[in-house]
């Protein structure tokens, strides 16, 4: 299939973070864009000011007259009428994941994938290039604060995605460099176990890339990838170790602050990072790393390091005032929820942190229920939300119930989100954190103007 030789193009989902992205990219080589999304988000508003037809009642007959051809997210409903409607039609359609290879594969592709980490890594690494004035395309997981947008367009050769093993998407990419964050057990709906996410999903991704390539790993798999990567060009990252690596790392004036070691010998001192956390520092050694591969000048680093701004949602600190900070951060498994309470603890180390948790998804409550449980317990107050379903239906006996269980404060109030700004008006936070990928994002608003109003 050539994209080249569309006309009309139609997004079921399009308000999703990744779809919305493709909208934009196909919208700006002037194709015809609409779609259908369940809800009206800020997101979708946006791409209508931009042009884009959307509408949100599942309906065949607003379906556009012309379709060339039809993308759909796998979160989706099988029974979704629409979809059904087009797939009777015989219209081509395939899913997000199929389009962007298509994308990559006219590319020269930087590919970050890992359960934690690839939309910081590859939004920074984006940012970096543009510094540079490479001029790159990118298509992200989140909203980059430096451009307000998911989508950036460039007219340079390289393309930076984010690689998403849900559904093994990953692996319809075309990457000539590749990086892998992380790989902690997740999407098991999908895989099955962790070694089948292993071997079926990030190893089978790490194979993608060609022999003339290069692949970004932590210092901490470099034995694990060096036995199964025979031809690619193994290069590694880290902490204190690794090809590329941070050194002396330390937290200055509301920054992390780093030393950055090249292969070569060679000492960057003083890198800033407006992003909080020491997987964040790991994160920009890796879009560093990246960057600087691919041609990036030495001399651009510092200054395209410490002026990025970040991302919508990952530890975003939406009130920063003497009396109260606010976070809000979209931590969605175990790892992720104790790297960002760590993160605030070292930047704020003399406030009580409060963080309100909304569990995602019924299937990862019940894989990860302890693994929460024990995170959570690092706060000084938790709060539970009840679980963001998305795309699945409930499942006995698993609940917010089910994490606080496991808990070692037993005194953790399980909440709606309706009853959030009265528990707030009454504990008053010094140091609150919304933690969570569901639709607790709707409620930065209000608790921003609560903490902000306050007595």
């Amino acid at each position: 299939m050539l994209i080249e030789k569309l006309h009309s193009i139609y997004f079921v989902g399009i308000g999703g973070i990744g779809m919305s992205a493709l909208a934009r990219y196909l919208h700006a080589q002037g194709l015809q864009v609409a779609g259908y999304d369940r809800t009206c988000t800020d997101l979708t508003r946006a791409l209508e000011k931009e042009g884009i037809a959307i509408h949100y009642t599942d309906e065949p007959a607003l379906l556009p007259r012309y379709i060339d051809l039809v993308v759909y997210t796998p979160a989706v409903p099988k029974n979704h009428q629409e979809l059904q409607q087009l797939r009777s039609t015989g219209v081509p359609i395939v899913k997000r994941a199929e389009l962007l290879g298509l994308i990559s594969r006219s590319k020269h592709t930087l590919a970050v994938a890992g359960t934690h980490g690839k939309t910081t890594t590859s939004t920074l690494l984006a940012w970096l290039l543009a510094q540079a004035e490479m001029q790159p395309t990118a298509f992200l997981g989140g909203i980059a604060l430096n451009w307000n947008s998911n989508y950036v367009a460039g007219k340079g050769p390289w393309v930076v995605v984010e690689a998403d093993e849900f559904d093994r998407s990953f692996l319809h990419l075309h990457p000539n460099m590749a990086a892998i964050m992380s790989i902690d057990a997740d999407h098991l709906d999908i895989y099955g176990d962790e070694r089948q996410m292993w071997e079926s999903g990030f190893l089978a991704f790490a194979k993608l890339v060609p022999s003339d390539g290069n692949l970004f790993v932590p210092e901490r798999l470099r034995a694990v990838f060096a036995e199964r990567q025979q031809t690619t060009k193994l290069i590694t990252f880290g902490l204190n170790e690794g090809d590329y690596r941070a050194e002396k790392i330390r937290v200055e004036a509301g920054y992390f602050v780093f030393d950055f070691r090249l292969p070569s010998g060679e000492l960057l001192e003083a890198m800033r990072l407006f992003l909080a956390g020491q997987h964040n520092v790991e994160n920009a050694v890796a879009a560093l790393a990246m960057a600087l591969e691919a041609g990036m000048p030495l001399e651009t680093a510092k200054e395209g390091l410490a002026s990025f701004k970040g991302i919508k949602r990952r530890f975003e600190r939406i009130v920063e005032s003497e009396d109260v900070v606010y976070i809000d951060d979209y931590a969605h498994h175990p790892t992720e929820l104790q790297a960002a309470i760590q993160a605030a603890r070292m930047l704020y180390p003399d406030r009580k942190l409060t963080g309100i948790f909304q569990p995602h998804l019924y299937t990862r409550t019940r894989d990860f229920q302890r693994g929460f449980a024990k995170a959570l317990d690092a706060l000084d107050e938790a709060v539970l939300l009840e679980i963001y379903p998305a795309r699945e239906e409930p499942l006995e006996g698993i609940s917010s119930e089910s994490i606080r269980q496991h808990m070692q404060n037993k005194q953790v109030p399980v909440l709606k989100k309706s009853e959030v700004p009265d528990y707030l008006r009454r504990h008053r936070p010094e140091l609150l954190m919304t933690l969570g990928a569901g639709d607790i994002d709707t409620l930065v608003k209000p608790i921003a103007k609560l903490l902000t109003h306050r007595p």
